[in-house]
This record gives structure tokens, sequence and C-alpha cells, in this order.
């Protein structure tokens, strides 16, 4: 009897890891298919952190708030280190 029921038992764990394997799958493939075409998109328009190149924000509303000190760091092709 103690034999038997090691097996039920071992057969009941498999069923349950093998049922949800496939109900994650299921519920998480289209999330990470998804998720992986709609941000190559969204990046390919911005400049990436590691290309070297400073972008300064030339928009007006952050142009209003902005030091002379910190434009002048923009104007110079330097990253502002002041606020």
């Amino acid at each position: 009897m103690n034999q038997i029921r090691r097996i039920l038992v071992g057969a009941a764990v498999a069923g349950s890891l093998l049922t949800g394997g496939v109900i994650g799958a299921t519920i998480a493939g289209p999330l990470g298919a998804s998720a992986a075409t709609s941000t190559a998109a969204a990046t390919a328009a911005t400049p990436s952190a590691g290309s070297g190149t400073f972008v300064p924000n030339e928009s007006a509303t952050h142009e209003a708030g902005e030091s002379a000190a910190r434009e002048a760091q923009e104007n110079a092709g330097q990253v502002p280190t002041v606020p």
C-alpha cells in the first residue's frame, strides 16, 4: 500500500507541475511577445544611453525653468551638472 501511495503522490506532483507550466506559458507567452515588439519600436526613436552623444531637451517648457549655467553646459554639448 505504501508503494502505491508513493507512486500516486509522484504522479500528482508531476501532473500539477505540467499543468502549471502549460497554464503559465499560456498566460505569460503572449505578454512576453507583445512586450518585446512594443519596446523595440519605442526605443528606436530615442537615442540610446550608450551612444555617447548628449541630446539636450530644447522644449519651451523645459527651457523656461532652466538656469543660465545649465543652458551653457547644454549648448556646449556637455551633460549638465548644475540645476
